[in-house]
């Protein structure tokens, strides 16, 4: 009998989704005669049962496209607002992937998709994910499609900064997305030869990292380029921070959990300018002029690279694959040049940062990269 798959993307969106979304649907329906229909805007098109049509027609040209198609959302099924409350949606979502008569939904997205994706297949449907995000974080896969492009165009402002620190003698703060984990500011670091480059794996020393470019100064170099991550902090504040989230996950009462969440909460406050103020004081440690660029959401953005085109159609039609297999309740993960089925519980509520003995970590330092450690 022909087979009937849904498929979403969710969380933020990333170069590579359509390259993906058109991986699924060429393969399901050209290849193994599936009939496949789109859920707009992730869980929230799913609860609200808004479908859209996805044939050759629909899937035709968006190869190369950004963002996606289907559009997307960051809501979690099992918490979702409407009307102002917060509702458990899981048993409508049940609803209408039966009301669809679904074999298979096929869920796109990050660290938090994976982990929704968990809870409905716990409710009894047949779920495939697929790892996307700039961020590289997702476990269990060596890579995630988003990240390469990202990591190009985090590589390229840094190139171009390069003129300007130099030029005005300066030093040249560059913020770069990646929340906890620090791959694409480690990558893009080393590929556009930033002296500094600060890790929320590595917390550092301001000194430290202010001892590296008076070091330059002296050798004639009165300019530095610092890559830090969003989510970098000094030695002291990360102690703060970890040491707030363990009393959270330990927290027996709502009332310890409680204290725990606003301790948080203010030394998130505290940690949101944390680039412009690393900016200020290594102005006033080095005597240097220092300006900030925070890239922000362009590194999200535009078209995506070949070798994410290339690895969302491998996972792409590795899913389909799948499906026609009858295989389910796994994430299709990139190993080398396969494409691996791995369980999702074995990736759900587990992020991939950077080791601190990294062999990227250790080729900087050999080149003389400052991590601030």
């Amino acid at each position: 009998m022909t087979k009937h798959i849904g498929i979403l993307t969710a969380g933020g969106d990333s170069p590579g989704l359509n390259a993906a979304i058109r991986g699924v649907g060429k393969a399901a329906q050209g290849y193994y005669g599936m009939q496949m229909i789109g859920f707009r805007d992730g869980f929230r098109g799913l609860v609200e049962n808004r479908t859209a049509r996805m044939d050759g027609d629909v899937l035709s040209g968006i190869l190369t496209r950004g963002g996606t198609i289907l559009g997307t959302g960051r809501d979690k099924p099992h918490r979702m607002t409407f009307g102002g409350k917060k509702q458990d949606m899981t048993d409508t979502i049940v609803e209408n992937y039966r009301a669809n008569h679904l074999d298979a939904l096929i869920c796109l997205g990050g660290g938090g998709t994976q982990k929704n994706a968990l809870q409905l297949m716990q409710k009894g449907l047949n779920i495939i994910t697929l790892p996307k995000t700039i961020d590289n974080d997702v476990a269990m896969t060596d890579s995630t499609f988003g990240f390469d492009t990202a990591l190009g165009i985090a590589t390229d402002a840094i190139d171009r900064l390069h003129s300007t620190a130099h030029s005005h003698h300066r030093i040249i703060v560059v913020e770069i997305m990646g929340h906890r984990a620090g791959w694409l500011a480690l990558g893009s670091g080393i590929a556009g030869g930033a002296d500094v480059i600060l890790l929320p794996e590595i917390p550092y020393d301001l000194e430290t990292v202010a001892k590296a470019i008076r070091k330059r100064l002296r050798s004639g170099k009165n300019f530095s380029i610092v890559a830090v991550a969003e989510g970098a902090l000094p030695k002291e504040q990360a102690l703060l921070t970890r040491a707030a989230e363990e009393r959270k996950l330990k927290a027996e009462d709502k009332k310890a959990r409680k204290q725990a969440k606003q301790e948080l909460a203010i030394l998130g406050a505290a940690n949101a300018n944390h680039t412009v103020w690393l900016s200020q004081r290594l102005e006033e440690l080095t005597g240097l002029e220092s300006r900030v660029t925070i890239l922000g959401h362009l590194q999200r953005g535009g078209t995506p690279s070949a070798a994410d085109r290339l690895l969302a159609t491998r996972l792409g039609t590795a899913c389909a694959d799948l499906v026609a297999e009858g295989h389910y309740g796994v994430m299709v993960a990139a190993r080398g040049e396969e494409a691996v089925p791995v369980p999702l519980e074995e990736v759900a509520g587990r992020k991939k940062l950077v080791p601190p003995d990294h062999p990227w970590v250790e080729s900087a330092k050999r080149v003389g990269t400052s991590f601030g450690d």
